[in-house]
């Protein structure tokens, strides 16, 4: 008998009937291993600084009021 695998899936099993936690374990695997191989090519966005001082920050000699 011959399956044919569904067009979105990401691997199949040739042989064999893992059940839910040996897939789940090789999904969590293959999926890592697969983010190893291709790094992010952009640096995180770093989150927009706000336009107004910080309220701790009093300017300069402000530690001495």
């Amino acid at each position: 008998m011959s399956h044919t695998p569904s067009p979105h899936a990401l691997f199949t099993v040739e042989r064999g009937t893992p059940d839910a936690t040996e897939l789940a374990a090789l999904t969590a695997v293959l999926l890592t291993r697969a983010r190893l191989s291709h790094p992010p090519t952009a640096p995180p966005p770093t989150p927009p600084r706000p336009n107004w001082p910080h309220p701790s920050y009093r300017g300069p000699g402000g530690w001495r009021r």
